[in-house]
């Protein structure tokens, strides 16, 4: 009876439609699992979506940057974590919000025109919420580009070649003896953390006139690299005062604090 049983799921299951990503990295067990808290979640965001914007993410640095937003901006919403560890992006659920399937990503129940909207991509997310709130994006025009300048530093370089010297020199070390990758990226990050040096310089923030969305977007990245003590030291980043008073300044503002901790894994 219990054979008969599960075989009928699995046939339910194969009604769903043509077989996804999540299909075929979960077992059947996992996929219901999934599924099943999809559906709850989505019931939850129908009954509780009239005021509140929906955050999908995990607490990583990039998922950090809208935790901090949306703390540092005093906007309402709730925090649904996606655990990329066990493929919850890659659902169809989720796909629906971000057809890319990254984190973060958010509703809000009221868009620019009144009706729910999804925004993807976190730099995006940042212009976003500061467009809707009038906060952290300067309302002098040259202020405002010096502002979104320095946020596409970070979407076009901190992030990427961060996230690459991480991967080589923390998770990648025993699958890639070559040395080439981690010095390519590691010189690349050194070079990137000295033009933020310089920009320090005589500056509490990215910008002059305050705390920004340029700072949001990038002290993650160079917070968490400060964290581990070894990639500490491979980026050499005690060398850096102007960065490291920057990071110290940014996290001790109690809203950044408490963003960075936002969809934090347990």
């Amino acid at each position: 009876m219990n054979l008969q049983r599960e075989e009928e799921e699995e046939e339910e299951e194969e009604e769903v439609g043509p077989i996804s990503f999540v299909d075929i990295v979960c077992s059947s067990e996992r996929r219901r699992e999934l599924r099943q808290n999809f559906r709850l979640l989505s019931a939850k965001v129908e009954a509780e979506m009239t005021s509140k914007i929906q955050l999908y993410s995990l607490a990583t640095p990039n998922g950090m940057k809208i935790g901090i937003a949306l703390e540092e901006m005093g906007l309402e919403y709730d925090a649904h974590l996606i655990n990329i560890m066990k493929n919850d992006q890659f659902t169809p659920e989720f796909i629906a919000v971000n057809p890319n399937s990254k984190i973060p990503a958010i509703v809000d129940p009221d868009g620019p025109d009144g009706k729910p909207f999804n925004v993807f991509e976190s730099g995006a997310i940042l212009l976003y919420l500061a467009d809707k709130t009038g906060k952290f994006l300067s309302h002098d025009p040259r202020l405002k580009w010096e502002t979104i300048q320095w946020l596409f530093f970070q979407m076009a370089g901190v992030g990427p070649m961060f996230g690459q010297f991480g991967h080589f020199f923390k998770f990648a070390k025993d699958k890639c003896k070559d040395p080439y990758p981690v010095e390519r990226y590691a010189t690349e990050s050194k070079r990137l953390l000295g033009v933020l040096e310089k920009r320090l310089e005589g500056r509490e923030y990215l910008i002059d006139d305050g705390y920004s969305i340029a700072d949001m977007a990038t002290v993650p990245l160079v917070y968490s690299a400060s964290n581990f003590p070894e990639t500490k030291a491979k980026l050499e980043i005690d060398s850096l005062p102007n960065v490291t008073a920057w990071v110290e300044r940014c996290i001790a503002r109690p809203a950044t604090a408490k963003g960075m901790t936002v969809c934090k894994l347990s």
